[in-house]
């Protein structure tokens, strides 16, 4: 049979099957993609093909240049063993896990705006004055900063974008579902998203986040850790990678576990969201069954003081929030970051000051996560954050500043200075100024 590989895709170009091309245009067609774009992509996708034969193809199957991986939806997938360009679909969790793999320079595009910028964020004061706070960015743009200029292939609310993922030519696309552009597994666009690539006969991994799960477990992220490590064939760096994430969140867990109940603070994770104080909310709660929730009562044993509803995100009043008077505030990234500052001293928050948290101080913030949807690599800095602020007195060993230079240099293998730059990158500095 003739047939045509193309960067490692199988294109059958005879006996009536369709070719990757031919497969493409008629999708263009049907969204009513002008004549010229389909021309294009039908001219992409023919550079760099050559002529394959039965032996090649036999060579294929027996496994030479592919291994079969199996992806968080159960399938098994066959990827080149040689793999030299990647698509991405991500908030930064395929990137960051890459980068720890030593094959970030494979990445030829990406699905998250968020990863392609830096953020930088002024609060007024009630007193008239202001803080600034500069050079917020993901850590794998702060480590990989030519990650910057590729092309976007999806974003947050948008369709993916075909004809630029088609014109990179990838080896492999890797789809992470419950962040980014692909909040749901059950959603209608993620599953036509999936179609359509499939359709392309682009071997397609498909990873599930924490969030595509009614219980969110920490331990799923090891999952697609393990997978991505099969994926690259870096299975010992994955184990090693997902064992230490591992090992210090089960340090929390074990000092907290004897805790009775009666003894357990409340806290409230609590977005100080700009666009929903500008439609008359106090701000955001994330409830019940989330990661972060599951972080706050599964592993810190802490009470999270948000029990009436479940999902991310849930809207709450002023009058919602004093009433439910926490003893402690974790600020999450919630359009935009927002650091314990915000909260004591903008005048917009002067009806919160009567709340427990604020008046004993006891409000931090987690570490600034762009997109966030779901977590990355560093959710045990969230965890340590939670666990340093519930429960002070057991943890009075860790200083949370020096813990986080070890822990960038034991995920991504940074010297001293770039482990300080990534503190910085996600606005870690005030546990530093606040000596914790």
């Amino acid at each position: 049979m003739d047939g045509l590989v193309c960067r490692g895709w199988n294109i059958v170009c005879g006996h009536g099957m369709l070719s990757k091309s031919e497969k493409l245009v008629g999708f263009m067609r049907n969204k009513l993609l002008l004549p010229g774009s389909i021309i294009l992509i039908a001219l992409l996708l023919s550079t760099g093909c050559v002529g394959s034969t039965d032996g090649d193809q036999s060579q294929q199957s027996s496994g030479a240049e592919y291994r079969t991986v199996v992806d968080s939806r159960g399938v098994a997938v066959q990827v080149p063993v040689n793999i030299e360009r990647v698509v991405g679909v991500s908030d930064g969790f395929i990137e960051g896990t890459m980068t720890v793999f030593g094959v970030q320079d494979t990445i030829v595009g990406v699905g998250s705006k968020c990863l392609q910028r830096g953020y930088d964020y002024t609060f007024p004061t009630v007193s008239g004055d202001s803080y600034e706070y500069t050079g917020g960015m993901n850590p794998v743009t702060n480590l990989n900063p030519w990650i910057k200029d590729l092309p976007l292939v999806a974003e947050w609310g948008g369709a993916m974008n075909y004809e630029t993922l088609v014109s990179l030519e990838p080896d492999i696309v890797i789809l992470r579902v419950g962040s980014g552009s692909l909040l749901s597994k059950d959603d209608e666009r993620t599953q036509k998203t999936i179609d359509v690539i499939e359709s392309l006969d682009v071997p397609l991994i498909v990873l599930y986040s924490p969030n595509c799960y009614d219980y969110s477990e920490l331990r799923r992220i090891s999952d697609e850790i393990l997978i991505l490590g099969k994926v690259f064939g870096k299975d010992a760096e994955a184990v090693q990678l997902a064992r230490y994430l591992e090992s210090q969140v089960d340090l929390v867990q074990k000092r907290t576990a004897g805790i009775p109940e009666s003894e357990r603070p409340t806290a409230l994770i609590f977005g100080l969201s700009p666009k929903h104080r500008s439609e008359g909310a106090s701000g955001t709660a994330h409830g019940l069954k989330t990661t972060d929730s599951y972080m706050l009562e599964g592993i810190v044993n802490a009470k999270n003081a948000f029990q009436s509803e479940t999902g991310i995100f849930q809207i709450l009043s002023t009058e919602q929030v004093l009433a439910l008077d926490p003893d402690i505030i974790l600020l999450c990234t919630a359009w935009g970051y927002h650091p314990p500052k915000e909260l004591y001293t903008a005048p917009y928050y002067l009806n919160l000051q009567e709340l427990t948290a604020v008046k004993n101080q006891r409000v931090y913030a987690l570490p600034w996560t762009p997109c966030n949807s779901d977590k990355r690599l560093e959710y045990p800095i969230d965890v340590m954050v939670m666990a340093k602020a519930a429960y002070p007195e057991l943890f009075e060993d860790i200083v949370l500043s020096e813990w986080l230079l070890d822990f960038y240099k034991n995920v991504y293998g940074v010297d001293h200075d770039t482990a300080i730059a990534l503190r910085s990158a996600q606005w870690m500095d005030w546990c530093v100024e606040d000596g914790i």
